[in-house]
């Protein structure tokens, strides 16, 4: 019996040959502030539907990994302190231990692909920490399982707190692909691009659709990157966040942050550095992605109609 369970409504939409998004908790449980990460799972279920796709929130509950959260089930993932960080090298332990976990990146892609979902969305995937005073910079598990686990995640590129320059080296070095939505350089998160070209590009969501298909007929071991640059209105100044982000990593340092803790530590210093602008950023992307994913499903349920 598998321990990735979907649920009843995701299970038929996969039936079907309905559209499905899958989508990370620890967004929720560590990524957001209370109550505005309610807030996103309202905005980004609104933004997967509208498209007439199903949106799928990922977590581990009573010793499974359940596909398809409830809004009951969110309810306590949202609340502060309940929920683990658990990515794929947690999964082990957290199903053993029959708790909460919110899953990351890694562990939500490994389970969507379990499920059968070709489809996923996220904020910004963990990358290339930028190297310290003490030695080399922490690497996100993110990489990794994104080069073996064939899925199509729309982010806004790598989080604002890691190096782009060296995410984008090691994700070629993994093989995994990186195609921009309507753009020709690497979006940044809350900043609309980072000094790195891409070769590849896609312009509306059926050709995004066309490259989720061709990485099942492939069968592909890596994912490809849909990378979809933060609308416009909410951008901040690349220069700007970059000067925060180092401020809050002298803090951290000084505080001995170290492993899971750093990217919801810095984050959540990035909002109060910025008066709560990056947090709005955040928002806003998170549901922009969570449309264009919703689309590319949508577009991809069709071709296979």
């Amino acid at each position: 019996m598998s321990v990735v369970r979907p649920s009843s409504e995701v299970a038929a939409a996969l039936a079907g040959g309905d559209g499905v998004v899958a989508l990370e908790t620890s967004v929720v449980s560590q990524g957001l502030p209370s109550p505005r990460n309610l807030e996103c799972v309202e905005r980004m279920n609104a933004a997967i539907r509208s498209a007439g796709t199903v949106p799928a929130w990922i977590g581990v509950m009573r010793g499974e990994v359940v596909v398809g959260l409830s809004a009951d089930e969110l309810q306590v993932f949202a609340e502060p302190g309940r929920a683990i960080k658990v990515t794929r090298r947690d999964l082990p332990v957290a199903i053993a231990s029959g708790g909460l976990g919110a899953t990351t990146v890694s562990s939500t892609i490994w389970a969507a692909h379990r499920a059968g979902i070709r489809v996923g969305t996220t904020g910004g995937i963990g990358g290339v920490h930028p190297r310290n005073e003490g030695g080399g910079g922490d690497v996100s598990a993110d990489l990794v399982e994104l080069a073996r686990t064939p899925i199509l995640l729309v982010c806004s590129g790598p989080k604002s707190i890691v190096d782009p320059v060296a995410t984008a080296e090691r994700l070629e070095e993994l093989g995994v692909g990186v195609v921009g939505y309507a753009c020709w350089r690497l979006p940044f998160f809350l900043a609309r691009e980072a000094p790195v070209d891409l070769e590849d590009r896609v312009d509306e969501p059926a050709e995004a659709a066309r490259i989720a298909r061709a990485l099942g007929e492939l069968d592909a071991a890596a994912a490809v990157l849909l990378c979809n640059p933060i609308p416009e209105k909410f951008a901040m100044d690349a220069a700007v966040v970059e000067e925060a982000v180092r401020a809050c990593e002298r803090i951290a340092e000084r505080e001995g942050v170290r492993g899971k803790a750093v990217t919801p530590y810095l984050l959540s210093c990035l909002s109060e550095r910025t008066d709560g602008e990056s947090l709005e950023a955040n928002l806003a992307l998170l549901e922009s992605n969570a449309r264009l994913a919703g689309e590319v499903a949508a577009a991809a349920s069709a071709a296979r109609s």
